[in-house]
């Protein structure tokens, strides 16, 4: 069965880019809703904009969505991949700026508060896409590929000349808690260089080491270091999981990324969904069902705050 919210979550923080503090708020909604935004600072014209692969617009180093009047809600893969990975179907997030709030950079805080408030069933079936044929898009070295599998699966690798990153390379099922447990709280990361050139063109101003993972080299920047040995490539797959729910429905393949980023995976989706004939719409019985996401996510699943280990 499809679930929502039992109750209303608020978030509050700052935008990665903008600077700008932002109140959000993650509401329950009907069956069959969906995840839509509504931004509550538009007061004009339509101010709702569906989280869905066709409504994302070519955006640097984050995922966006705009409806047809160019009202946009940015950075949104966090969140989309919290919701994904508590089994979270219908929600009306409305919030009050063009960013959804950093926080500490991974889905963690997301997924404490979806959890706090609880989720109820609705009475209407989970339909999932599975995946029938491999369909794979590429751009240089960059490589994203959906392939058949039982549930979905994501296959994540990196390569960055920075000693502390390296190359990383994780494999794993998302069936149940797995991405509460695994990938919830690896945050974002980039390279002090990366900072510092967008800083120099406007953007990351909300960036901080306290919400980002800033490497120098064969250093992290930030204080306590690494939260996992391997956390880049983990956040990778966490970016991966909120790009894929955007599919609009669970997906039932296995998901592999080769220095892949946002736009290559929707990239991705929009391949598949041009070929009718590599996926097919079906009903999720009990036996698939109890393997998606989140099914089954409780509290106690949450990663223990352990103390930070070293780079590599």
């Amino acid at each position: 069965m499809q679930r929502t919210l039992k109750s209303a979550v608020t978030f509050t923080g700052l935008g990665l880019h903008g600077g700008q503090p932002v109140r959000m708020v993650v509401r329950p909604a009907p069956a069959g809703h969906g995840i839509v935004f509504q931004r509550t600072d538009v007061t004009r014209g339509d101010a709702r904009i569906v989280a869905r692969w066709d409504a994302v617009v070519p955006s640097k180093l984050c995922t966006l969505v705009a409806n047809g009047e160019g009202v946009s809600v940015s950075t949104i893969e966090h969140v989309m991949a919290a919701l994904a990975g508590c089994a979270i179907h219908n929600a009306l997030i409305e919030i009050d700026g063009p960013e959804v709030p950093i926080l500490d950079g991974s889905a963690v805080p997301f997924v404490e508060g979806f959890l706090a408030a609880g989720t109820v069933g609705q009475d209407a079936v989970v339909r999932a896409i599975r995946v029938l044929q491999t369909v794979e898009v590429r751009e240089g070295e960059a490589v994203a590929r959906l392939e058949p599998a039982e549930n979905l699966e994501i296959d994540f690798r990196i390569d960055f000349a920075e000693g502390a990153i390296g190359r990383q390379e994780k494999r794993m099922s998302l069936a149940n808690g797995a991405f509460v447990r695994e990938l919830s709280d690896s945050r974002t990361f980039c390279r002090q260089a990366d900072v510092d050139a967008m800083r120099a063109n406007g953007l990351a101003l909300g960036g901080t080491l306290e919400n980002a993972v800033v490497f120098d080299g064969d250093e992290v920047l930030s204080p306590g270091g690494l939260r996992h040995r391997d956390e880049p490539v983990r956040h990778k797959m966490l970016d991966a999981v909120g790009d894929l729910s955007l599919a609009g429905a669970p997906i039932l393949g296995r998901y592999t990324g080769i220095r892949a980023g946002h736009a290559l995976t929707n990239r991705l989706l929009r391949a598949l969904f041009a070929r009718p004939e590599a996926w097919m719409l079906v009903e999720v019985g009990e036996q698939t069902g109890c393997k998606l996401p989140g099914i089954g996510v409780h509290e106690a699943d949450l990663p223990q705050r352990a103390e930070a280990v070293p780079a590599a």
